[in-house]
């Protein structure tokens, strides 16, 4: 048990996430990562709504999540999902959470990203996370869905 797999998807959870990765992991509760979904009331209200029956979703803002870390451990076939990798920095530099890989299936473009692939695009500085990680050992991959082809995040920068 434990946290089976980490995303980043900045569409959090929706069609792919529901019927793909939580069904392929036996993912039991999707725990959401981020500081502006944690703060926003109708996002928490309704982002369980497209979570397959018997899914628990909850959201956490990062620093609420690490001081929950830090009291227990996660127990659930669990997966993390985070809208930057700049989130799953500080999760991972807490050192509350064993990450050995992280998968990367959308952070959309806009004027201040630069394109890496077709559905991932990063600011310097997400950029400059996802390198800290990869200097800590953790693989990054990046695929929308499971069948599709991983393509090891080193090739594209």
């Amino acid at each position: 048990m434990g946290v089976k797999l980490v995303r980043i998807d900045d569409r959090l959870i929706h069609g792919q996430v529901a019927t793909t990765w939580i069904k392929n992991y036996e993912i039991e509760q999707v725990l959401i990562i981020n500081d502006k979904a944690a703060n926003d009331p109708i996002q928490k209200s309704v982002v369980g709504l497209a979570a397959p029956p018997g899914v628990k979703v909850m959201i956490f803002g990062v620093n609420q999540f690490i001081n929950i870390l830090k009291k227990s451990e996660i127990k659930k076939s669990t997966m993390l999902l985070f809208t930057t990798s700049t989130d799953v920095l500080k999760i991972v530099e807490s050192g509350l959470v064993d990450i050995k890989e992280v998968n990367a299936g959308g952070m959309r473009f806009n004027d201040t990203r630069k394109r890496l692939t077709k559905a991932i695009s990063v600011t310097p500085e997400e950029e400059q996370a996802f390198v800290k990680m990869m200097d800590k050992g953790i693989k990054i991959n990046v695929q929308m869905v499971p069948k599709d082809t991983s393509v090891d995040f080193k090739t594209l920068i």
